[in-house]
């Protein structure tokens, strides 16, 4: 019999015994109000988030990897996740990688018994070729997916970073990793249901780990998404709007400017502000790790 019981996200929640009985409106307030009880839980757990966010920008700067690892709602928020740095980051898709138990099957449609095997996440991590340089965030809500718990241990064994993400306190992944996150909103609307809070929590986690490692390694400039990749209409208009905003150009000197850098937002931007051509700027960029302000910081410095 599975240990259960203690858990809070399988706790009844007292303000929502009789669902069945509710008005649409009733269920929506009562819904409504369990909801926001989310980011404070999240707010609360900030100093166990923080040093995660930070070896995750020390890996990207030594060549290594995020990797998410999680079986159901976890782990397609952890694909989800992957997937949109990509489009918004500019970066290869090997950079941030998302594990779901039982594969990409098992984003549809659920996978018997794949979250139980301590074997399989290891597994996914060694076709990973999973090194030390790499972090590894496993996924819970629950916070005891053997899934979760044997990659885990594997990339331990391999000298990786190990964090973990439980929507309970005391989570039994948080002893198999070294960074433990464990958010705890309370019992679920819907009594068991954790793609409600407990998934919202953790969207809102993976959120903050990706978006601040990503602005920790220059991908951002002020609040703008330097490197995100124009790959249809839309992102090409977002694009020349993001180089308007940032050097305070017209929208024909933008989209020249776009044009001029082969449709590299950044680029483009370092061009406009230096008044460098395509190539030096290209130089100084690589230089300063792709960091906008620190080629303009040290263009301003050679200038003086």
């Amino acid at each position: 019999m599975l240990d259960l019981e203690n858990l809070t996200t399988e706790q009844r929640n007292l303000k929502t015994l009789h669902l069945d009985e509710l008005s649409v409106r009733e269920a929506l307030q009562i819904m409504n109000a369990e909801d926001q009880q989310v980011a404070v839980a999240v707010q609360a757990a900030l100093d166990q988030i923080e040093p995660v966010i930070e070896h995750i920008i020390t890996a990207f700067q030594t060549g290594g990897r995020l990797i998410y690892m999680g079986a159901g709602t976890s782990g397609r928020l952890g694909v989800l996740d992957a997937a949109e740095c990509v489009p918004t980051f500019g970066i290869d898709p090997a950079m941030v990688v998302g594990l779901i138990a039982g594969g990409s099957m098992a984003m549809i449609t659920a996978v018997e018994g794949a979250e139980d095997s301590l074997t399989l996440g290891a597994q996914d991590l060694i076709d990973l070729h999973l090194t030390a340089q790499d972090v590894v965030v496993g996924i819970a809500a629950s916070g005891r997916t053997p899934y979760v718990i044997g990659g885990l241990d594997y990339a331990r064994k391999v000298g990786a970073t190990t964090c973990s993400l439980a929507a309970n306190q005391h989570a039994k992944i948080s002893a198999h990793a070294q960074l433990p996150i464990e958010i705890d909103a309370g019992p679920e609307f819907l009594t068991g249901s954790t793609r409600l809070k407990a998934g919202t929590a953790q969207k809102l986690v993976l959120n903050m780990l990706s978006t601040i490692a990503m602005i920790g390694i220059g991908k951002v400039y002020q609040n703008l998404m330097v490197d995100v990749k124009p790959t249809n209409a839309k992102l090409v208009e977002r694009a020349k709007r993001i180089i308007m905003a940032a050097t305070d150009v017209d929208y024909a000197t933008a989209q020249q400017a776009f044009m001029d850098a082969d449709e590299q937002v950044k680029l483009a931007i370092v061009m406009l502000l230096t008044d460098l051509p395509k190539a030096q700027a290209q130089a100084r960029l690589t230089e300063k790790r792709g960091i906008i302000k620190n080629v303009i910081d040290l263009e301003e410095l050679q200038h003086d």
